[in-house]
């Protein structure tokens, strides 16, 4: 199995990034400077005005390290890489087996079969430990609960079975949002989320969703292309110019129990306080600096943590569960699967 390495994040305006040897070498406007082993590292993640020599982007993409650039909010701008590994044929699978409408769609129930179980057990687990005040959480338990129900209603015609599924989902997440707030365990409209709002967050808990979801996508995109899948080309999300379409749909399974119990910690351990963000004139809300580098740092911290990966029966780290579903989709697409096991996270 894949060794979890580190990423690299730059957050620091005007920093450089070069190449040292085997390291990159950031080097801030004041003049200080960081050598960090490329050995050590599976990605960069570079935010605002940060700029990198050709050789440095060169260096990385002939390593296997992806350098990333995103806006000082965190919106993907770009992304460096060397030449997609694994083979063609892989990827010759991968797309015929997006295009039969069938094979989509059973790819897709899994997916979705995943991210709602993990939304529930979320939801389940909260209700479990904490008050339920108005039974906002035993609602979503059940819509939850339903649309699992539902995914598994034979389909009629199979062109218009991805768009049912993906009704479906959508009914469960406005329920799952709606509960949102009945989670955090913090008084006061600072932390008041009335459902999901994104280009712009217009509220903090959108802003910290948002932001993690971005970081998670990138590792997610890493994974598939490890194994040689195509980011671009999905099930679930259709195809966009520009969009990493597969790797949103495997970051589907990881929403709730990796990014969003991750956002519910950092709030209500109040690791993070109203402060930590900016509202701009739009009602466009923004993490300050200083919010964006604890945020990091918890999901680093996030990614050591292991667990027993529930169809493979191994104890991986949370950053490595990404990587095995990845293989597990491979190995399905190539027919070495009958179907594609989702994460069901415990």
């Amino acid at each position: 199995m894949k060794r979890l390495l580190n990423t690299l994040y730059v957050t620091t305006p005007g920093s450089y990034l070069s190449k040292e040897g085997e390291a990159i070498e950031v080097r801030r406007e004041d003049g200080a400077r960081t050598l960090v082993p490329l050995l050590a590292l599976e990605g960069v993640v570079a935010f605002g005005a940060v700029g990198a020599s050709p050789y440095i982007l060169g260096h990385c993409a002939e390593q296997g390290v992806s350098v990333g650039f995103l806006t000082g909010n965190g919106r993907f701008l770009a992304r460096v890489e060397g030449p997609v590994s694994g083979n063609v044929l892989l990827r010759r699978a991968q797309y015929r087996a997006a295009d039969d409408p069938k094979r989509a769609a059973t790819v897709t129930r899994n997916l979705l079969a995943g991210k709602l179980a993990n939304q529930r057990t979320v939801v389940r687990r909260h209700r479990r430990d904490h008050d339920d005040p108005g039974g906002a959480l035993g609602v979503a338990e059940d819509a939850l609960s339903r649309a699992l129900t539902q995914l598994d209603r034979p389909g009629g015609d199979p062109v218009a079975e991805v768009d049912r599924l993906r009704g479906v989902e959508g009914d469960a997440a406005a329920f799952y949002f709606a509960a949102f707030g009945a989670m955090i365990r913090r008084d006061g409209e600072d932390w008041r989320i009335r459902g999901r709002s994104r280009r712009p967050p217009l509220d903090r808990v959108n802003c910290l969703l948002s932001f993690v979801y971005t970081l998670l996508t990138h590792d997610v995109r890493g994974a598939l292309e490890t194994v040689g899948l195509d980011p671009q080309v999905g099930f679930l999300h259709a195809d966009r110019p520009g969009r990493p379409s597969l790797a949103l749909d495997l970051v589907e399974e990881f929403r709730a129990p990796f990014a969003d119990r991750l956002v519910l910690t950092l709030i209500n351990r109040q690791e993070l306080g109203p402060d930590d963000f900016e509202i701009g004139e739009t009602g466009a809300v923004t993490l300050t600096g200083d919010a964006r580098k604890v945020v990091l740092v918890a999901y680093q911290k996030r990614k050591k943590e292991e667990l027993t990966h529930p169809f493979l029966n191994e104890k991986l780290s949370f950053g490595l569960m990404w990587h095995a579903q990845a293989r597990l989709l491979a190995r399905h697409l190539r027919g070495d699967l009958d179907a594609y096991p989702p994460f069901l996270w415990k």
